[in-house]
């Protein structure tokens, strides 16, 4: 009993010495509210797999900076829910770049998006600002949809011969 008073005594006075950091850069911003995209279909919450591409045009002068800041994004990404993140620039056109990543569901990615900080949007807009075209990056939408019946096939029997 001693050695658990004396166990509690040293965890609090460590407390005290080493308090915790408050973390206020990953709290999220609750005053700006996310404005779902309009879609075209009349999706469920548990719709998906959904797909997200965003095409930017980056300069070859740029592309270093590009890259280290698209490594930031795919940590901030998988940090608030998005799976299968890659980064893919297109062989026929060198200056064309597309991020994909995906979510399972609809919700899922409504909550993605309000799980971003003030911080991962600063991390946006300096993405957004080696961006060479003239309009924002294109964001394309999508929901993966197999090409297999969902339902079980039912076992017929064999023709008899």
């Amino acid at each position: 009993l001693e050695g658990s008073a004396g166990a509690l005594l040293l965890v609090a006075v460590a407390g005290v010495l080493f308090p915790l950091r408050e973390r206020h850069d990953s709290e999220p911003d609750p005053l700006e509210a996310f404005d779902a995209p309009a879609v075209a279909l009349n999706l469920k919450p548990r719709s998906g797999p959904i797909v997200v591409k965003v095409e930017y045009l980056i300069a070859e002068k740029n592309v270093e900076a590009f890259l280290v800041l698209m490594r930031q994004r795919r940590h901030v990404h998988s940090r608030v829910g998005a799976r299968n993140w890659t980064l893919q620039r297109n062989l026929q056109k060198p200056m064309q770049w597309t991020e994909t990543f995906r979510t399972p569901t609809w919700t899922d990615y409504l909550r993605l998006n309000h799980r971003l900080t003030e911080v991962d949007k600063e991390l946006d807009e300096r993405v957004f600002e080696l961006h060479a075209g003239e309009e924002a990056p294109q964001m394309t939408l999508s929901i993966e949809r197999p090409t297999s019946s969902p339902r079980k096939r039912a076992i017929l029997p064999l023709p008899r011969h």
